[in-house]
């Protein structure tokens, strides 16, 4: 078999209940490929992650079987939300809509390029801390969320340590894992259960190999939200193994009203990744950080020199002027979160071709197609009705598609109205 240059084999390892498996794209197919000692393509077989993963391979003519590896290098997901994922119609949104600079109550000329910012501006540090109640030590900063994960995670496992990733998740933090060579195991957020995290469950999954448990919350795609006590005891399912926690909580502040506090202050097995990107509106500014340990919160920052010896010092100015006015973005974008929210409570209730696990916070919801292909659905969607939504084959569940809340309600209103012409043409 060959590869093709205009075709690159991108591939990772994942744990399934049947072993290890390297997986790969190869020409738009999926293949598990293993090669023998002595030079034969030993296996190139349909393969579509962990849960069809083969059994491990064995001596065969003398010859041990030995899987490919290659780094796993991209991320499907961000692809497509860059490239294909706008329309006239956009409910494939997962924040809210910019906060205009003109409204920020900041003199434009008060900023300056350059500044003292080798391993962080200290008054962001202290207002991202200040935010948490945390210490300075503590904060790292990063250029938004997935950054913030990605240095998280690198600093915390090597190569062949095992990673325990909730189900369904936000296909951007498999990527990273795999990237990383991360040894991946999922545990189930189950639908009938409103997509809680089980701790049985994560009891079940973990094993002595565990270095780090990655949990969203509130939950991306579904926005529902993992309880204080659900996080406590998944921290000591981690301890007994040695294992952190890893929480993005970047939609966590989309809890409006009693909005949980951060999970880092239940214990030092606790790493917490957010950012000022999905619930204020500012996105541009890539306002991210972590919370960690000093001890580990050091790693990240050296290992972040790898990737940008500073950060954009206006972006940071402006993103202090963002935490001295947070409760007038936040307050922005609520009403319109609470509006659409509203609109779509009234549209759940006339369907019965879809469904949703219903929470009364964050911007995101699941939808679930009760019949048919998500993916047929959702081109034809944007093909005939050009509104958009984001396939759930990105979070791993390809019956379901993600809406977004949070932009303009009038618009979000007339992409539901456009799904349930969608759907209706679907059923005639």
């Amino acid at each position: 078999m060959r590869r093709s240059s205009s075709a690159p084999l991108f591939s990772h390892w994942e744990d399934g209940p049947q072993g290890r498996g390297y997986s790969g794209s190869l020409l738009g197919d999926s293949f598990v490929l293993t090669r023998s000692r002595c030079g034969r393509l030993a296996a190139a077989s349909p393969f579509r992650g962990g849960q069809d993963a083969p059994r491990r391979p064995h001596s065969q003519d003398g010859c041990v079987t030995l899987h490919l590896l290659m780094r796993h290098k991209h991320s499907d997901y961000m692809h497509w939300s860059k490239t294909q994922s706008r329309a006239r119609i956009n409910l494939a949104t997962s924040g809210v809509a910019s906060f205009p600079l003109h409204e920020l109550p900041v003199n434009v000329k008060d900023l300056e390029i350059n500044g003292d910012n080798s391993y962080g501006y200290a008054p962001l540090q202290e207002a991202i801390a200040a935010h948490h109640g945390v210490d300075p030590e503590c904060v790292v900063e990063s250029a938004g969320t997935s950054m913030a994960n990605h240095l998280a995670v690198a600093a915390i496992i090597e190569p062949g340590d095992e990673v325990l990733i909730e189900h369904p998740a936000y296909g951007p933090i498999l990527d990273i894992a795999r990237y990383l060579q991360a040894n991946v195991r999922r545990f189930a957020r189950a639908e009938e259960n409103g997509w809680t995290v089980d701790p049985a469950e994560v009891r079940r999954c973990i094993t002595p190999k565990t270095r780090l448990i990655v949990i969203t919350n509130l939950h991306n795609p579904t926005s529902a939200l993992t309880a204080e006590s659900v996080l406590r005891e998944t921290g000591d399912i981690a301890r007994s193994v040695g294992a952190l926690v890893l929480v993005d909580e970047v939609y966590l502040d989309a809890v409006y009203e009693g909005t949980p506090r951060t999970s880092f202050h239940l214990g030092p097995e606790f790493v917490v990744t957010s950012s000022l990107t999905k619930v204020y509106g500012v996105s541009g500014l890539r306002c991210g950080w972590i919370l960690a340990q000093p001890d580990l919160a050091w790693k990240m920052r050296y290992l972040n020199d790898l990737y940008s010896a500073t950060p954009v010092h206006p972006g940071e100015l402006l993103s202090v002027a963002a935490f001295q006015h947070l409760d007038l973005l936040r307050e922005r974008a609520h009403r319109i979160v609470d509006a659409d929210r509203n609109v779509l409570r009234e549209f759940l209730a006339r369907q019965s071709a879809i469904s949703a696990v219903w929470t009364d916070w964050g911007t995101t919801s699941f939808v679930k197609l009760r019949d048919g292909n998500a993916d047929i659905f959702l081109e034809r969607l944007r093909a005939e009705f050009d509104t958009s939504a984001v396939p759930g084959r990105f979070f791993q569940m390809p019956d379901h598609f993600r809406v977004g809340m949070g932009v303009n309600t009038e618009m979000f209103a007339e992409g539901l109205d456009r799904v349930s012409r969608a759907l209706a043409r679907e059923t005639a």
